[in-house]
């Protein structure tokens, strides 16, 4: 026969609506409010939560709260096995409903689970121009020119303008001064 207070005993109905409620809504309401919930007079239920919460008055209640949180965290926690399992369900589904995107990305997920498939890369780089005095950044500028050809100068040059007679364009004045000129002449002459 077992004792009234051990871990062994059996849970009542009550009691065990209590662990479910207590467990499942983890944070979310107190022990009053699961205890109501679990059927016990709110004029009493604050007494009833203490209780079956307390190790000495309730060990069986506990130990039931106990089992129930280590089922709940085996039946949600993410393992390896787990994790590639579910990606591989989530592939199979989404092949089925044909979202190839979304079956790409289980996959690709999976890759990265196995951890020799994708592999990703990146580089951090400590410091910036800001960190840099003057010296190093006009230094680093010349390192960057010198790796590139030589820069080719294409300013245009100033070059005298002469017309078909051979006539100079007067100085400053370009090609347009020489066709007025002309323009004069032709005019005078005319």
């Amino acid at each position: 026969m077992v004792a009234k207070n051990t871990p062994d005993k059996k849970l009542t109905r009550r009691q065990e609506k209590f662990v479910k409620e207590l467990v499942s809504t983890d944070g979310l309401q107190t022990l009053r409010q699961s205890a109501i919930k679990a059927g016990y007079p709110p004029s009493s239920a604050h007494t009833r939560a203490w209780e079956l919460t307390h190790p000495d008055k309730c060990p069986h209640v506990v130990a039931a709260i106990q089992a129930y949180r280590d089922e709940l965290d085996e039946m949600y926690s993410v393992g390896y096995k787990k994790h590639i399992r579910d990606l591989q369900r989530i592939r199979d589904a989404a092949l089925e409903d044909k979202a190839y995107s979304a079956a790409v990305q289980a996959e690709y997920r999976r890759g990265q689970a196995q951890g020799n498939i994708y592999i990703s890369k990146s580089e951090v780089r400590h410091g910036s121009i800001d960190s840099m005095s003057r010296e190093e950044v006009e230094n680093e500028l010349q390192r960057i020119r010198e790796g590139f050809d030589p820069i080719i100068d294409i300013t245009p040059q100033a070059v005298e303008a002469v017309d078909i007679e051979g006539e100079s364009a007067p100085k400053g004045g370009g090609a347009v001064a020489l066709v007025e000129r002309r323009a004069e002449n032709d005019e005078t002459e005319g």
